[in-house]
């Protein structure tokens, strides 16, 4: 059995990628199993002949939309799922307007579950100052349901341009020093209220200064950077 193995947790494009080279070559859902990179899998070379003309291949927008959300979902069994509901939609694409189809409602329950823990992180998270005027850095912690960092950071990079922050995670934490996010490793524990100052200047990337004056760092060892044109 093929497996596929993604970069990770809510790599949604490779997932895409991999979901329409399987379809395109008439591998069922049964047929293929999905694994994360980090884990140690090991993934396949998917055939370059395709056993379906490209252009058949065609799903309704807002089953990306809802593919973009539910990927999000800690489910394990979400990039399974949602391979099924692509295959099945290239044959039935009226088959989202079925809401009490098994594969359709989990799909469904799984993006609004992630939906509402990212209204709850809008509304909940809330910074605390470190540093004053120049040297002033805001810091927050989190334990979000579902991994909804990465997707959530730009909401809080543009209603926060000028402050600068560090939102600190199980999954992964965000920097922002009004220039780019940083996405670095989350954190294995739970800080104390009392250490997160402390926390936070141990796990800081290095050359990150905190100052939305200053140019962000070009290298980070494990971690991501993401431009926003706000």
């Amino acid at each position: 059995m093929p497996v596929i193995v993604l970069e990770g947790e809510t790599d949604f494009a490779g997932w895409r990628r991999a979901a329409r080279a399987l379809a395109e070559n008439g591998i069922r859902p049964s047929e293929v199993a999905w694994d994360i990179g980090c884990r140690g899998g090991q993934g396949v070379e998917l055939p370059r002949e395709a056993g379906l003309p490209r252009s058949a291949l065609t799903v309704p927008a807002h089953f990306l939309r809802l593919a973009r959300a539910a990927i999000l979902h800690r489910d394990p069994a979400r990039f399974a799922l949602l391979y099924r509901l692509l295959w099945r939609l290239s044959k039935d694409r009226d088959l989202l307007a079925t809401p009490d189809d098994a594969d359709v409602a989990q799909a469904i329950a799984m993006a609004d579950a992630v939906h509402h823990d990212i209204k709850r992180m809008q509304t909940q998270l809330r910074f605390r100052e470190i540093g004053r005027e120049q040297k002033a850095h805001y810091l927050a912690w989190f334990a979000p349901d579902h991994r909804i960092v990465k997707t959530i950071a730009p909401f809080f990079a543009s209603r926060f341009t000028d402050m600068p922050w560090s939102i600190l995670t199980p999954d992964v934490c965000a920097h922002w020093d009004g220039h780019a996010v940083l996405i670095t490793p989350g954190l294995m524990e739970t800080p104390k209220p009392d250490r997160l100052e402390e926390t936070w200047r141990r796990i800081r990337p290095d050359g990150f200064s905190g100052n939305p004056g200053a140019k962000s760092c070009d290298q980070v060892q494990n971690a991501t950077k993401l431009h926003y044109n706000l």
